[in-house]
């Protein structure tokens, strides 16, 4: 059991840690100079923290669809479910990979020799290979991918720290915790968690965990395995960001950072080991993300859709998809999880608490309450109406939407409380009964 759970958390690791979370603590650290201790523990809460607690919120409250039907309802689980499967595993984050590891890797090394749609034929089918056969994914992730990604970050930043590329001055940002907070919310790992939590439940089936106390066991310590690592890998990054608020040009845009950090380290070979670890950070997040749609559907349409089909189908949305460039991505991915994530986060965060929460009306009106405040902010965001969100408080956290969670919340207690205290009545099997109102 140890070997599967070291080898289950370096997956999960894997999983989660795409190149967006390595561009991230490196541009928060340049922005927080000498308080990027600060502004990290607040990246860390939201994104680390959040995530691993939903993997194992998931898991503990009977496995991810059979969590958000206990508590949501089988539609609205169903529907909240699918949203953020699809943003993640065909529409958005899944294709994304291909095109950052494309900006990301080929063009700082190769330039223009190789063009998007090659390159990404290429990337889809080592994709394809590698996720093609179901019970192999965690093994391919934890014990291969992931020990070469470790040891190309770590390298970077033992360098880094050995060698800084100049000190640390005040921070050029007024809004260290605000920034870190925004960094982890964009990073939004826990939208993933519902996709790798039937992953991970799944390989340990297939490697003979059938009980549920093991596979909870298993996943307890793989998540704190994973979000050690994670904070570890952030903190150096962060670190990094955090010597160069003195030296560097602050104009500098997240990718270009990391860039410049690697190439004042290690110079050329630095920007190849550079592009190694973006390549295989997008590869274990596109393998995960697809086998984990895959699934998702598979169990969905109880077999109607295989397995194989559903790989087959995400290659070739995202090979699709991803030549329409990173930034057209990344441009209107923004408003789509401006709508999804609030109630998904809702939800996840509530489940924590399943035992101590008894009315299914105060996870449902919680979501509801949190979608509707999304609504406004995605239209704000897509179109640049409703610009009242703008002053709502919480605006500049990325939280507009929690009050309005907080309050659907105990709405939805009250009701539920109203409702089982006062049940509709029933009209009486006997009218002649003397206990009948009409006798």
């Amino acid at each position: 059991m140890a070997k599967e759970t070291w080898v289950t958390g370096f997956a999960l690791f894997a999983m989660f840690f795409g190149a967006g979370n390595l561009i991230f603590p490196p541009y928060l650290g340049m922005e927080s100079g000498e308080l990027w201790p600060l502004g990290l523990a607040f990246f860390v809460l939201i994104d680390v923290v959040m995530a691993c607690l939903g993997i194992y919120a998931l898991n503990a409250a009977g496995g991810g669809e059979v969590a958000f039907q206990r508590t949501i309802g089988k539609v609205p689980a169903v529907i909240l479910n699918t949203a953020a499967i699809v943003c993640t595993g065909v529409l958005i984050a899944m294709p994304r990979t291909a095109a950052t590891t494309y900006e990301m890797a080929v063009v700082p090394l190769l330039g223009a020799q190789i063009d998007m749609l090659p390159f990404s034929f290429a990337f889809f089918a080592l994709v394809l290979v590698l996720t093609i056969t179901e019970s192999k994914v965690v093994d391919i992730i934890g014990k291969v991918l992931t020990p070469l990604l470790v040891i190309g970050i770590g390298a970077l930043i033992i360098c880094g720290i050995a060698n800084p590329l100049g000190p640390m001055g005040a921070p050029h940002s007024d809004t260290v915790v605000q920034d870190g907070i925004s960094a982890g919310y964009q990073a939004m790992d826990i939208i993933c968690v519902i996709g790798y939590s039937i992953v991970l439940q799944n390989a340990l089936k297939e490697d003979g965990f059938k009980k549920r106390g093991a596979q909870l066991k298993i996943l307890t310590f793989a998540s704190i395995i994973a979000g050690v690592m994670l904070t570890l890998i952030y903190g150096g990054l962060t670190y990094l960001g955090a010597t160069t608020s003195q030296t560097f040009g602050f104009g500098l845009d997240q990718a270009a950072l990391i860039v410049s950090i690697t190439e004042n380290l290690l110079g050329r070979t630095g920007v190849m080991i550079l592009g190694v670890v973006v390549l295989l950070a997008c590869l274990t997040t596109a393998i995960g993300l697809i086998s984990a749609t895959a699934e998702y559907f598979r169990q969905l349409t109880h077999d109607r859709l295989s397995y194989r089909f559903g790989v087959i189908f995400c290659v070739i949305a995202g090979l699709l998809i991803c030549n329409l460039e990173l930034d057209n991505i990344i441009r209107w991915a923004s408003p789509v999880l401006t709508l999804v994530c609030p109630p998904f986060m809702t939800t996840i965060v509530l489940i924590l608490f399943a035992r101590h929460i008894r009315s299914k009306r105060l996870y449902q009106g919680a979501a509801l309450g949190a979608f509707l405040a999304s609504v406004p902010l995605a239209l704000n965001d897509a179109f640049g109406i409703c610009t009242f969100v703008e002053a709502m408080p919480l605006f500049s956290y990325g939280f507009m939407w929690l009050p309005f969670a907080i309050l659907g919340g105990i709405a939805g207690a009250l009701i539920g409380r109203w409702r089982d205290e006062c049940p509709p009545a029933r009209p009486p099997e006997n009218p002649s009964d003397p206990a009948s109102p009409q006798a």
